[in-house]
């Protein structure tokens, strides 16, 4: 039985779906002022059963189901990909899965619920694994598609299964570290850091050692590194893979899951204020008033520079970051810096 908080919650998105059926789960705890994990949690025992907190067992045993379809999302950006789990790697908080098409880089010390949940659509049932973090915000969902096992999965959501009653305790996020002031960071000092970069996995160790916000880096660094685009150039750069056909990567990330696509992105269609990619196993839904600033950027390897174009929401967080397709010892493609540099000359004529 319901408590009579969660029972007057249950009532009240009870209404909204009556009056808005077509609100995503997302945005209708938004308007109710809620978590996503609380609406979620309100169906278990009918259509939602909690998971035990064996990210790593979960994670390990993906392989099994098949073909699958991963979702990652932020404010403004989500991310769906079609794949096969194949080589799942978990150390502590940190996972990887390698593979094909599923390829996501996971920060395990973030989630913290977990549930099995079964949507009742008109065609049939919506099944999916969704973890969630301590503010109850969504991480990262699994959904089980034509293609999936769904012998496996249930066996998977049985192994998995709590056994004994979850709490839902919800910690609300904290407030955004504030930038130091310009003044006060050691410029000289974070362009020769940067310079000196032989991987661009260093890069976020960089911004910690110099105390500097990632935007803020962006702003100070110089042209030589980084420049502040028109927003436009994210979808201009876009457009320009999709009509030469060349293979990007697509990185959009939560607070505990980045996704990323890799391959040419072909249909791009505008709909009420999203710009999509509908391609047979990459959809991308990025909210147009949510880009804030765009910048192009460029990190010195070992395999020679990698350039990105990275955008970024009003409270400087990150929406997405698209480069050329590219592995480890590989150089980067010239025709995406091409395309990027051509984007940048549009920008400054």
């Amino acid at each position: 039985m319901l408590s009579t908080q969660n029972a007057d919650l249950a009532a009240r998105w009870s209404r909204l779906r009556g009056e808005q059926p077509a609100m995503r789960i997302r945005d209708a705890a938004a308007t109710l002022g809620v978590s996503e994990a609380e609406l979620v949690a309100l169906g278990v025992g009918q259509t939602a059963t909690p998971l035990t907190t064996d990210w790593r067992g979960i994670l390990n045993d993906m392989p099994s189901v098949g073909r699958v379809m991963c979702l990652t999302r932020n404010e403004h950006c989500v991310h769906e990909r079609h794949g096969r789990f194949e080589d799942v790697q978990v150390t502590g908080p940190h996972g990887l899965v390698l593979g094909t098409d599923i390829d996501l880089r996971l920060f395990l010390g973030s989630w913290k619920h977990g549930f099995a949940v079964r949507e009742p659509l008109k065609q049939g049932e919506r099944l999916s694994l969704q973890f969630f973090d301590a503010a109850g915000e969504a991480v990262h969902k699994i959904y089980a598609t034509d293609e999936t096992d769904r012998t496996a999965f249930d066996a998977l959501i049985g192994r998995y299964t709590a056994t004994e009653p979850q709490s839902l305790k919800i910690v609300p996020h904290g407030p955004d570290a504030t930038d130091r002031p310009d003044s006060e960071i050691d410029l000289e000092g974070l362009r020769k850091a940067w310079a000196g970069m032989k991987d661009t996995h260093e890069f976020f160790g960089m911004l910690g050692k110099f105390k500097v916000g990632r935007v803020q880096a962006l702003r100070l660094i110089g042209e030589e590194f980084a420049r502040e685009l028109p927003v436009r150039a994210l979808r201009e750069s876009m457009e320009a893979a999709q009509q030469s056909g060349l293979p990007i990567m697509i990185f959009v990330g939560s607070r505990g899951c980045i996704q990323i696509h890799t391959g040419p992105v072909k249909r791009l269609v505008d709909t009420h204020g999203w710009f999509n990619v509908l391609d047979p196993d990459f959809n991308m839904h990025l909210r147009d008033s949510g880009v804030a600033r765009v910048f192009s950027v460029r990190k010195p390897t070992e395999d020679g520079t990698v350039t990105s174009i990275e955008a970024f929401d009003a409270e400087n967080r990150n929406i997405l970051l698209m480069f050329g397709a590219r592995k480890p010892g590989k150089p980067e493609l010239e025709d995406w810096r091409a395309i990027v540099a051509r984007v940048e000359k549009q920008a400054a004529s």
